[in-house]
């Protein structure tokens, strides 16, 4: 069978204010706004990377760690040291627990979802 077009748009992270989750996602990865609307925000990363954020009022963070459906962004850094302070002073909170490794540490964002630093 032959594979027809299917490429992937965006990543989508819902949230209660789309406005304010992007400007912290776009601080920190050094991506623009190309969209922004009461309920859709668009960052726009380098080539074809973008990063969507869509409200959800009801929107609850997952526990962490926790057995369930996780789902978590992976960014790679150089300087770990420096980009936790980075991302704790945009507002993440550092997470402690079972994982804790040298090679990456995990983080929430301001709304609750999970992300890690993983070093280059």
């Amino acid at each position: 069978m032959k594979r027809p077009a299917i490429d992937l748009d965006y990543i989508v992270l819902d949230c209660p204010d789309t406005a304010a989750l992007a400007g912290f996602y776009g601080k920190m990865l050094g991506w623009n706004i190309v969209r922004s609307e009461k309920d859709w925000t668009i960052l726009q990363g380098p080539g074809n990377l973008r990063l969507a954020f869509q409200q959800a009022e009801d929107f609850v963070p997952l526990e962490w760690p926790s057995e369930g459906i996780k789902s978590h962004l992976d960014l790679v850094v150089d300087d770990m040291a420096a980009s936790e302070e980075y991302v704790v002073g945009l507002g993440a909170t550092k997470v402690t627990g079972p994982l804790d490794q040298p090679s990456f540490t995990v983080f929430r964002d301001p709304v609750g979802h999970l992300f890690c630093l993983c070093l280059r």
